[in-house]
């Protein structure tokens, strides 16, 4: 197979999904797709709730949790006593800004690449304290030392009190250089959370390797867990300083299980999580991975070619991801409200859920790629999407 040709389909994949057969699901990213199988583990743990409450939220729940906990945790590389099941990454960037004690002379730096509830929950946490959100500019298709540069002449020892980086960015599915940026604010002096909200299941990596103060990762996207099921991970210094945002009957206990126990929360979504593993496991984690790059690659060439972009102005985001961005025509989806918009309209028009987004002054549509996507759904979307684009007016 030469690198112009689309990977051959994973048989049977399709059928482990009940995604609507009638809509074209190019948008694996934004909020996943649950195999049938993992949905019935799922259902199973509700109807065991409803069977007997009181025996579901009794004292083996709290054990139930650290099994499942210690699972997701060696999955992805981390320490499990570290680690703390939370409802999503932007929940968990909520509960360590909480906890990192900012005043009014502190600033926390982040990327124009950060995530916009990530962004949000900087800047309120910042009217809270009287702290600065400061942001720093890293150009779509930046090389990794150049990234690292411009984050470390960014930093300011003293006063920037937390570093938040993405691992894998959402607007602009570019793979960050991570690990280097964590040794950068370790080199300052500088804690550093990274956000892998699109990691699990979609990168191979140890969190761990990694070295951050905070890393946290979605499993209910690209790790086929039920939504609402992330893994926030905390070094060993910072352990005892974190502050739950909601006190339960577990806080005496500290971290992690001050953070996971909140009372009468489902706790199914975690529960369940190791069914989506177990899943990927059976088809061939590595299959799986091979597969979702290569037709993203592929998706992104035959729409940008009907755009008329040339190769060079693809992004290409970086080895092992299954996110492309294709670049919009100028003056289409600038803003945050015309990229919602127009994803809406792709959708109505054409049974094709992609992804739109405002960055930089440009609109790009993001296109993701997993087991059940078959390559004629990008032909299909490619031969109608230039007239759409060519009539819509915001």
């Amino acid at each position: 197979m030469s690198a112009e040709d689309p990977p051959q389909p994973i048989p049977g994949a399709r059928l482990l999904f009940s995604l609507d057969p009638a809509v074209s699901y190019l948008n694996h990213g934004s909020f996943g797709a649950l195999p049938i199988s993992v949905q019935r583990a799922q259902q199973r743990l509700r109807d065991e709730m409803d069977l007997n409450p009181m025996r579901f939220f009794g004292p083996g729940l709290l054990d139930r949790l650290v099994h499942t906990r210690r699972h997701l945790a060696a999955f992805l590389g981390a320490d499990p006593e570290g680690s703390a099941l939370t409802t999503n990454t932007t929940a968990a960037v909520s509960l360590v800004l909480q906890s990192a004690g900012l005043g009014q002379s502190d600033e926390v730096l982040l990327t124009d690449h950060t995530y916009g509830a990530v962004a949000m929950a900087v800047r309120r946490e910042c009217r809270r304290t009287g702290a600065t959100a400061r942001t720093v500019a890293v150009p779509l298709g930046a090389s990794g030392p150049e990234i690292v540069s411009r984050v470390r002449s960014a930093l300011r020892p003293g006063r920037t009190r937390l570093l938040i980086v993405d691992q894998l960015t959402s607007a602009t599915a570019t793979l960050m250089p991570v690990r280097e940026l964590v040794a950068a604010g370790r080199d300052a002096g500088i804690p550093v959370m990274v956000d892998g909200a699109h990691a699990p299941g979609m990168l191979p990596m140890t969190v761990d390797e990694i070295g951050a103060d905070f890393w946290v990762g979605n499993l209910h996207k690209w790790a086929w867990a039920p939504r609402g099921t992330s893994l926030l991970v905390v070094a060993r210094e910072w352990r005892r300083r974190i502050d739950p945002l909601v006190v339960s009957w577990e806080h005496d206990q500290g971290f992690p299980l001050s953070v996971e126990f909140q009372g009468t929360l489902d706790y199914t979504p975690w529960l369940a999580a190791p069914a989506g593993i177990f899943a990927m496991r059976t088809l061939g984690l590595d299959k799986i991975r091979e597969h979702n790059v290569a037709l993203a690659a592929y998706g992104q060439r035959v729409v940008g070619q009907a755009l008329g972009l040339a190769p060079a102005e693809l992004p290409d985001p970086g080895p092992g991801v299954s996110m492309r961005i294709v670049p919009l025509p100028a003056g289409v989806a600038t803003t945050i409200p015309e990229a919602h918009a127009l994803r809406a309209h792709i959708a109505e028009k054409l049974g094709v859920e992609s992804q739109v987004n405002a960055w930089g002054g440009r609109g790009l549509l993001r296109l993701s790629a997993q087991i059940y996507n078959r390559p004629e759904e990008y032909h299909r979307f490619a031969e109608r999407l230039p007239a759409v684009l060519n009539t819509w007016h915001w």
